[in-house]
Formats: structure tokens, sequence, C-alpha cells
């Protein structure tokens, strides 16, 4: 069986939802489609939520209206027949009567959750209209059914492959399933969310439930790059990485895939694909077990990084200095993202400042602490780069006008990261694409 997920650009409009059906009936291989929202609605509904949650009923109002009246502008383009008119049109009525409902309720992070979960139901719903006025045979499969999370808000694994599983037994004569990303329910039963790019969460952990042959990750790019190709003019499609090297690509900056994409998929050892709505035919990126060469692949870059260093000659020789560091940023759940030490400092950055003030006063009796705010990881990636001849050199050679703040090597095969000031990203973004590959 095959997943196949679309994301919000790959069905904003209707002439691309008419694109991706198209897409997901070339073949006859059993399948479940994974939607986004249309682009645009999760921004809309968070923008509806704010302003209830600040007691602004009336921009909520206006806000939800101007919705409805995109959605009610999507519909003729997308049916044709005057009785799927009248289904999406129910369908549309349906939601935006909740909306208009929960201006008189009081605002909850329950209702929040609500709020958010309108998009993904919207586009399946209006999808599965299309398809039926067009003859194809599916079902539209709740993802509220099957998806769900723990009390740690992490994706309860074996409970979404039993239930799915019984899902797809009791229609066992479909071929062709319909389904909702982003949304789940929480160890409470309430509506949840995976979080932003839950979408492609959705797609690899239903591709692990159900064993696929591959997940396919289809967006509005044709692949994973070798460098941003928002801000670098030359930028090339690579073929295939393993699953460490998207891994570390995902989590440091590449905005194709989410970095939570990878494990579930990793763990059951599913391909995915990323490929392109708008130019079907191109290769795009298969992301496999094995990396396919070695040597560095691509370069990615995260921002909003916060440097913290701790300094103390009492840390000379002090076994135990590092764990006390660490339980301190563990106890407000904060993930460090590098960490670079010496006999008596130690330097890490974090990628959020929820907790910051509170860290920086817990971690003050270990020593002097130094912050620097507005900071860029920088990870060179591929594998088996700290085994590449030369590549520290080229490396440094090539960004030998960058102020560099921290180096992270060795830690992993497959990674070198370089800290730099922010005001520093793009231009160290062009030095490496043409100082690693020539470009």
């Amino acid at each position: 069986m095959k997943v196949m997920k679309f994301g919000g650009t790959s069905v904003g409009k209707p002439e691309r939802m008419h694109q991706v059906a198209q897409l997901i009936t070339k073949d006859d291989e059993s399948k479940i489609v994974v939607l986004s929202a249309l682009s645009g609605t999760t921004n809309a509904l968070v923008a509806i939520s704010d302003s209830i949650a600040n007691s602004d009923r009336d921009a909520a109002k206006r806000k939800i209206e101007e919705l409805e009246a995109h959605y009610r502008n999507f519909i003729p383009a997308l049916v044709t027949t005057e009785a799927a008119r009248k289904k999406a049109g129910d369908i549309v009525t349906e939601h935006f009567e909740f909306l208009q409902i929960i201006l008189r309720i009081s605002f909850s992070e329950a209702l929040n959750k609500d709020i958010l979960a309108q998009g993904e139901l919207l586009s399946t719903k209006l999808f599965s209209v299309y398809l039926e006025e067009t003859g194809v045979d599916h079902l539209l499969l709740p993802a509220l059914e099957f998806m769900s999370i723990d009390a740690n808000e992490e994706p309860n694994l074996p409970a979404i492959q039993q239930k799915l599983s019984q899902q797809l037994k009791q229609h066992s004569d479909k071929k062709m399933f319909i389904t909702q990303g982003y949304i789940c329910r929480n160890a409470r039963g309430e509506v949840d969310n995976l979080k932003r790019g839950g979408s492609d969460y959705t797609a690899s952990l239903i591709a692990a439930a159900v064993k696929g042959s591959v997940c396919e990750i289809w967006t509005d790019i044709d692949g994973m790059h070798n460098n941003d190709p928002r801000i670098v003019n030359k930028t090339l499609a690579i073929e295939q990485l393993s699953f460490d090297e998207a891994a570390e690509l995902a989590y440091f900056g590449a905005k194709i895939l989410h970095p939570t994409c990878i494990w579930p998929a990793q763990m059951n050892n599913v391909p995915v694909k990323l490929l392109n709505t708008m130019q079907p035919d191109a290769k795009g990126t298969t992301i496999e077990e094995d990396a396919g060469s070695v040597g560095v692949k691509a370069v990615a870059a995260k921002d909003g990084i916060i440097a913290i260093k701790i300094k103390s000659s009492r840390m000379l020789l002090a076994y135990g200095f590092l764990r006390k560091v660490f339980e301190v940023f563990e106890k407000y759940r904060t993930p460090i993202d590098m960490i670079t030490t010496s006999e008596v400092a130690v330097s890490v950055t974090i990628d959020t400042d929820a907790h910051l003030d509170t860290i920086i006063k817990e971690l003050e009796p270990f020593g002097h602490v130094e912050v620097d705010k507005d900071q860029s990881i920088v990870s060179i990636v591929g594998n088996e780069i700290a085994e590449t001849p030369d590549v520290l050199k080229r490396l440094f050679d090539t960004l030998a006008e960058i102020p560099v703040r921290m180096v992270s090597y060795g830690g992993s095969p497959h990674n070198i990261s370089l800290l730099v000031p922010s005001e520093y990203r793009t231009k160290t973004l062009q030095l490496l694409n043409a100082g690693i590959f020539g470009l």
C-alpha cells in the first residue's frame, strides 16, 4: 500500500485538486492519500483563534466571513454538477456554522484545537466530493478515528496501527482512502494536532503503521536541494539521501520536509519520496536506508538560535558539571542543538527563548553566563563526511571571512555544524555553494 501526502499549495486551488486526483489514480496500487488544509487556511484559523482569545469577537467574525467567502468561491471551479455543488456548499455551511457558534463560547486551548482542525476537515471533504463527481471509488477515512497522541504529546504508534488496521479491514473492498493530515486526538480523547508540519508526520506514521511500499510527500519543489533555493541562485535537487542525512537536513532547516517525518519511516524501513505536484515527472528525492554515495550532499540553515556560554574556573577537572548544566535545560524541556566544551567553559545553543530568563538564572551559580541571540546554525550534511579528505580545510578556506562562533564536528558522521551570526547566514550559504559544490 502506498501513502501519498499533498501539502497546502498542492490543494490550494481547484485546478490543483484536479491535478492531485490525476496523480492518485495513475496506478492501481492501494493507497492512502493524506491532505493538508488549503494554503492559507491554517494561518487564517490561527488569526481567528487569536482574535477570540483576545476577546475581539468582531475581528474574529470578519475573518470567519472572509475565509468562508474564499471557500464559497472555490466550489464552482472545483465541481460542475448541481448535485456536487450543493453537497460541497453544505459542507462549507456546516463548518462555518461551527466557527460562528464558537464566537459565543469561552475560549480555551481545547477550543483552539477544534478551530485549527477545520482546515483539513474541509479540504478532504471537498476533495471527496470532487472524486465522487468524477467517479473515483474511494472512502473518506477520518483521521480522528485512528490518529492519536499520548500524554506526552507523542504519537501512539501501536494504537494508531491497531485502529487503522481495523478501519482498513472493515473496508477491504476499497483501494483508495482519503484522510486528514495534522489532526489527531490526544490522551483525553479531545481533538488535537501534530503541530506545524504535522501532515508530513501523519503520512509517515500511516506508512509505518501499514508497512507501506513508499511514503510520497508531494509539494511545490522538485525534491530536496543541495542548498536553499530561496536565497542561492544555483541549486541542485538531490536524487538520493539516507534517512540519517535527511533527518539532519530537515532538523537543521531544510523546509521541504518536517524533521518528525523521518523516524517512523526509518524505523519501519519505508522509503520516502519528495516529489513536485507541479512537475510530476521530475525525479525528486528518494530517502532510504542506503545513502547512495559518500561526501557532502547539502547544506541547510536554522535560524532563531540562541548561544549560551557558561564559564567557570571551578569547572576545571570537575566531574558532574555538565550533568548539572544539562539538568537545567531538561527541567524546562528545552532541547540543545550544539555543544562545545573547554576546560573552563561550555557553550550550548537552543532554538527557543520560552524559558530563557529562568534558565539563565539557574545557570548563574555555576559561573559567568553569556548569551548571544540572533544566531544561525549552518549544517553541512553528507554520508560519512567526517571521513572525507580535506573537508574541513575546504570548509574553513571557503568561510575565511565569516565570523564562526561555534563548530560541532565528530558528533555525527553525517554532519558538520557551524554557528554564525544570523546577519552572515545568506553569505555563508552562498559561499558554501561556490566553495563546496562549485556552483
